[in-house]
């Protein structure tokens, strides 16, 4: 049976530290240990390169500053947002 593909839209801000997020928990030990479902690394693999093909920030020079800035604005449309509770 064919599947249709599920698109997932994010502002280049959300593309951006989404994948900055994902480069630094993909090869850590505790990451691996939280996502116990091998399936699950198929869209998680699938996901970060796709982030990876479409930001060209990520290979510019200045690419903290543009991390930064990003992280910024993104945190300030939260609000009062606490996901701890």
């Amino acid at each position: 049976m064919d599947r249709e593909e599920v698109v997932v839209r994010l502002s280049h801000d959300q593309a951006l530290v989404l994948s900055d997020w994902l480069e630094r928990m993909e090869s850590s030990r505790a990451f691996a240990e939280v996502v116990d479902d091998r399936a699950v690394w198929s869209a998680l693999h699938r996901i970060s390169g796709a982030l990876d093909k479409s930001l060209v920030d990520i290979f510019r020079a200045d690419y903290t500053q543009h991390l930064q800035a990003a992280r910024l604005r993104l945190s300030e449309t939260l609000g009062d947002f606490d996901p701890g509770g």
